[in-house]
């Protein structure tokens, strides 16, 4: 299907779809590896434990801070991204035609 004869409706939430995904792509790309990388550390007996507010450095900025990004970029592209698209009436809302 081309882009000019697709339903607009479909497009738009296409390219919603792309973008959304493309933030959880993103928060993934960063999470697993960091994760994996700072959080076992099992074979070093003298590794200690750093803090950051009050919990495991690794969980901080692993899983809260991708969290909190892919928080804020959902409301930036929920506020400015998304659009409202008009689907038509429904059948059970068009005006009867009385005889």
């Amino acid at each position: 299907m081309n882009q000019s004869t697709a339903d607009p409706v479909y497009v738009h939430s296409k390219n919603e779809a792309y973008l959304i995904l493309i933030v959880w792509a993103l928060s993934f790309a960063w999470t697993v590896p960091y994760c994996y990388s700072n959080g076992f550390q099992t074979t070093n007996e003298n590794w200690e434990l750093s803090l950051t507010m009050g919990m495991p450095s690794w969980i901080f900025w692993g899983v809260g801070l991708p969290w909190f990004v892919a928080g804020i970029l959902s409301i930036l592209i929920c506020l400015f991204f998304i659009k409202d698209d008009d689907l038509g009436q429904a059948e059970d809302e068009l005006p009867l035609n009385e005889e």
